[in-house]
């Protein structure tokens, strides 16, 4: 089954109103929207192989974004045409091909959930963003001024099942975004 109809059944049921009352729709980039009664809430999914996330949250932007785990022979190759500098350097350090694989995944993750939520997705520009390692995990340090400021979103990566990597990014509606509702 699609992606969209099992997110429109658990959204209707967490939401508690019926799959042909939820009032989903999507905006003019494609991007998941709540109106009406749960105009306060935002949704997000993404899926990948036979996995599927979805995420729903209160009075705040949310994106997320999953990836089914597997050799990227052509790892270097993207990171090199869409990451920052930084960030492929840490790529290039990474000990192992599998190593390199993993960060190379996790990075895509945080790049696309913060991406869903900012609205316009990946045409944006991943290299327009810029994360780094902390001991809590990838850490957004820089990101282009229409994203606002780095420090206002939140990352939390994921590991939904022994094949995936994921990523959850949110932001609080009241941090302005440049040139965008929020």
């Amino acid at each position: 089954m699609p992606a969209e109809p099992l997110a429109r059944q658990w959204l209707a049921a967490e939401l508690g109103t019926e799959v042909g009352t939820l009032p989903l729709t999507r905006d003019a980039r494609g991007r998941p929207r709540l109106d009406g009664d749960f105009a306060g809430w935002d949704c997000n999914w993404s899926h990948s192989g036979d996995g599927l996330l979805i995420a729903l949250g209160r009075e705040v932007r949310i994106g997320i974004d999953l990836e089914r785990v597997r050799p990227r022979g052509r790892a270097l190759d993207l990171a090199q045409r869409f990451f920052t500098a930084p960030e492929l350097a840490w790529l290039h350090a990474a000990p192992s091909a599998a190593v390199r694989d993993h960060g190379f995944l996790r990075l895509w993750c945080a790049k696309e959930a913060v991406l869903k939520a900012h609205g316009h997705g990946i045409s944006f520009g991943l290299h327009r963003l810029r994360f780094a390692e902390s001991p809590d995990g990838l850490r957004l340090v820089e990101c282009d001024p229409e994203l606002g400021q780095a420090d206002d979103w939140s990352l939390q990566e994921l590991r939904p099942a022994p094949e995936y990597l994921g990523a959850l990014a949110w932001r609080s509606r009241n941090a302005g975004m440049v040139g965008r509702d929020s």
